[in-house]
């Protein structure tokens, strides 16, 4: 009989992230959820029938402790998501520099921190999947938008990076780049604005990462760019 899976969703919100613990769970997964402020996933977590763990992931000491939780509650999870992030906006003669720091250290190095801790204990186990969630800053900079743009593109050196590494030793790595806003019901006017198909459903997002986890080696993505038509490239 196949062992259950276990799933980790790092940087879990009410938006994205209940997509993909919705269809984790619906998949049969133990699903682990982390974020800084977990009294805002109580809800989800009584859905989902699962654990959340609060986590700075931008802390060494935080990320460390939660996976060391994780496996000793549930399991040594086998599908890791990076979902967190952060944002500061404005001119680049503006911007605060220890706001800057703050998107950096959340955006790319908690993704480091993450995608290490989650390769150490996949080596061990000799199989897994670790997934990063990206933006169209991760392909593109735009104005005003310096700082998440330095975070997004160093996420993508690192996923690169790891890919190359890792997939040889048959662990999965790949990049999610949502190029376009995702469809947020407690926002119509947004619905409204942008037209038919003009923002992304997260649940059709989610039905991306899970064909990753189970895409077969031998055609494994390292990329996938995600846009509604009526995005521009």
């Amino acid at each position: 009989m196949a062992q259950q899976e276990i799933a980790l969703i790092v940087g879990a919100g009410p938006g994205l992230s209940a997509s993909l613990a919705r269809l984790f769970r619906k998949e049969d997964m133990h699903v682990a959820l982390a974020a800084r402020n977990v009294g805002k996933l109580d809800g989800l977590v009584r859905e989902i029938d699962g654990r959340a763990y609060a986590c700075d992931a931008s802390s060494p000491k935080d990320v460390a402790s939660l996976f060391d939780s994780v496996a000793k509650d549930v399991g040594e999870p086998n599908l890791v998501v990076y979902n967190a992030s952060g944002r500061v906006r404005g001119p680049i003669t503006e911007l605060d520099p220890d706001e800057v720091r703050k998107t950096i250290m959340i955006t790319c190095y908690g993704g480091f921190l993450v995608g290490q801790a989650a390769a150490k204990r996949m080596l061990k186990a000799g199989n897994g999947t670790i997934l990063f969630t990206g933006a169209s800053a991760s392909v593109k900079g735009y104005a005003n938008s310096a700082a998440f743009a330095m975070g997004k593109l160093g996420l993508t050196g690192l996923v690169q990076s790891m890919a190359r590494e890792l997939q040889p030793q048959n662990i999965h790595v790949a990049q999610v780049v949502i190029d376009g806003g995702i469809c947020d019901p407690t926002r119509p006017e947004r619905l409204t604005a942008r037209g038919p198909d003009g923002c992304l459903d997260p649940d059709a997002i989610a039905q991306t990462y899970l064909h990753l986890h189970r895409q077969h080696r031998s055609t494994w993505a390292s990329q996938v760019e995600l846009r509604p038509w009526s995005e521009k490239f």
